[in-house]
């Protein structure tokens, strides 16, 4: 058995429509119904480009600013150019780093606190 890629982020959330709105306005993800047909302020799935459920929110209450154990979600990107504006906009803190010549990681949290890498190769 080997593990060939990250499934998908279980958040649980006191405002699932916001915490939806916050990762499709900045990530460009697509919010979507459950497949179990849960109200969308109860759960909702932010589907990636190719129309996987990357992030699974749900309602729940949660510690605002504890992640527990979870330190960091990375997720593998493109278009650096305009995440960088989207947050300027937002004016959200975050930071750059240039881990390699090929690599670049945006460092930013979700309203939950949660820290997301946001890494992109060869931009």
């Amino acid at each position: 058995m080997r593990v060939a890629a990250l499934d998908h982020v279980n958040i649980r959330t006191n405002d699932v429509p916001g915490s939806a709105r916050f990762y499709a306005e900045l990530l460009g993800l697509e919010p979507a119904n459950t497949p179990a047909s849960l109200p969308p302020d109860q759960a909702q799935w932010l589907l990636d480009v190719e129309g996987r459920a990357i992030i699974h929110l749900f309602r729940g209450d949660y510690t605002p600013g504890s992640t527990g154990p979870i330190h960091h979600v990375a997720l593998r990107c493109s278009g650096k150019a305009e995440l960088l504006e989207r947050l300027t906009n937002r004016g959200a803190k975050f930071d750059v780093h240039k881990a390699s010549a090929e690599l670049t990681q945006v460092f930013t949290r979700d309203p939950h606190g949660i820290l997301l890498e946001l890494n992109f190769s060869g931009e």
